[in-house]
């Protein structure tokens, strides 16, 4: 080989010696990461499909065996041990717990004394229906010694099991478990009347296409989320799940002083729910379900409401998404003044001249957040402002007159604490109701109204 040949052969297995160094140093730096150990999953005990159970029957040793169908519907019903409706979400949460049951392990694939794992005499057993299968039959017998785990077979097959714990404590479910607890079964949606009866008033409540309105005592503007809370509370009625005897309960409903009568239409009719307050709990009849049931404590403070907690208490329908179009202000005392404004895409505008935005919008949001303390029966007189809100490219025109009125003059539904002194009142155009405003309120107006002042140029 010439000399030149050698050279370069030399040349290339240098390079080569290199290369694989320089992987074997990379190699040793950035070791390969370890395979991820294979996700072990234990056999099924039992695996069914929710959609095809037709009915079931749970079997416990401390509790009268429960029995549930599907009937014409596929609405689920207990059957055993007297017929009620079932709580839907519960039904499926149970059979979501078989579809499938996971072992942990097969402790025996061919066993003999079932005693030994309480399978002779099971804490609960399972007869299941299903459409296009034979029934079976589920046992869960006794805790494992070490705990975390019991024992589980299926009638039929000569196989132990053990699965979870959580797995047992979640089919170990009484009537009282899987009923619909639910004391009126429409949605809030779905209703489309409330009358609420209270310490002799009835206060009723239709809703329209608008939303809730306040028709009796008399058609007042409507707080429809106070309207929405109450309706969404009635829909959210439900029995507690510890209950006392049927006895003690009726004694308790019989002694306990009355909170409030709630009839709810829908289109499928008219429920009924009748509250009472005990020494310690509260308890409820209900139309949709024969007797008396101790009820949330949450659900009689929803209905110790007055007329006044459903009435609408914004002086004004100013939406918070948009500008009004125009605001007409006449302060008639101490000193006649008027001020009147109007919004395009520019800004807003007095007499031609562009104001300072942040000045109006001072105003404007004094405007918006003018509340009602509470209510009067009487008591207006002469206003010292008249405001004039035009909004909704002129089809909304909304009037406000505002008095300064003595609280000996103004008779109110609810009487306030003070004696004397003024007190502001407010009426609104084609509006019966006098609303009692905080006088810091109309003096904040008065003084955002005379702080408005033309844009810097």
């Amino acid at each position: 080989m010439k000399p030149s040949n050698r050279f370069l052969s030399l040349a290339i297995a240098c390079v080569v010696l290199a290369a694989l160094a320089g992987t074997l140093y990379w190699s040793n730096r950035h070791p390969a990461a370890p395979p991820s150990p294979a996700e072990t999953t234990g056999p099924a005990i039992l695996n069914v499909d929710p959609a095809a159970v037709t009915a079931f029957t749970i079997k416990t040793k401390d509790a009268p065996a429960v029995s549930l169908a599907r009937d014409a519907n596929q609405a689920w019903q207990i059957t055993a041990p007297e017929p009620m409706h079932a709580d839907p979400d519960q039904v499926s949460m149970l059979l979501s717990s078989l579809s499938p049951l996971t072992a942990q392990e097969v402790v025996e694939k061919k066993a003999t004394n079932l005693s030994q794992f309480g399978l002779d005499s099971p804490s609960i057993e399972i007869d299941i229906a299903q459409k296009g299968h034979p029934e079976q039959r589920l046992l869960i017998g006794d805790n494992t010694p070490v705990g975390g785990a019991s024992y589980a077979m299926v009638a039929g097959d000569p196989r132990v099991f053990t699965t979870a714990t959580d797995a047992k404590s979640s089919l170990n479910k009484t009537a009282n478990d899987l009923r619909d607890k639910r004391l009126i079964t429409l949605n809030a949606d779905q209703m489309s009347r409330i009358e609420l009866v209270r310490d002799g008033t009835t206060i009723t409540l239709d809703h329209t296409a608008g939303g809730w309105a306040l028709e009796k005592p008399a058609p007042y503007r409507t707080d429809s989320t106070a309207a929405d809370g109450l309706a969404s509370a009635l829909a959210g009625a439900q029995m507690e799940s510890t209950q006392p005897s049927a006895k003690d309960a009726e004694a308790a409903f019989a002694s306990a002083t009355s909170i409030a009568t709630v009839k709810v239409t829908g289109a499928s009719g008219t429920q009924t729910l009748e509250v009472r307050k005990g020494n310690t709990d509260d308890y409820v009849k209900s139309s949709v379900v024969p007797g008396v049931f101790k009820a949330d404590i949450s659900l009689g403070d929803s209905l110790s409401k007055s007329v006044d907690d459903f009435r609408n208490k914004q002086i004004f329908d100013i939406g918070y998404t948009s500008e009004p179009d125009a605001i007409d202000l006449q302060i008639n005392v101490p000193k006649p003044s008027s001020i009147d404004l109007a919004h395009n895409a520019q800004g807003w505008w007095r007499n031609g001249k562009k104001m300072d935005s942040d000045s109006v919008e001072n105003l404007v949001s004094g405007l918006r957040d003018l509340t009602a303390t509470k209510f009067a029966a009487s008591g207006f007189t002469t206003p010292a402002i008249v405001a004039t809100v035009t909004s909704n490219g002129g089809k909304s025109v909304e009037k406000v007159e505002i008095a300064k009125v003595e609280i000996a003059k103004a008779k109110y539904v609810k009487a306030g604490s003070a004696t004397s002194g003024s007190q502001y009142l407010a009426r609104r155009a084609n509006d019966p109701s006098l609303y009692v405003l905080d006088g810091g309120a109309v003096e904040g107006i008065e003084s955002t109204a005379a702080a408005i002042n033309p844009a810097s140029k």
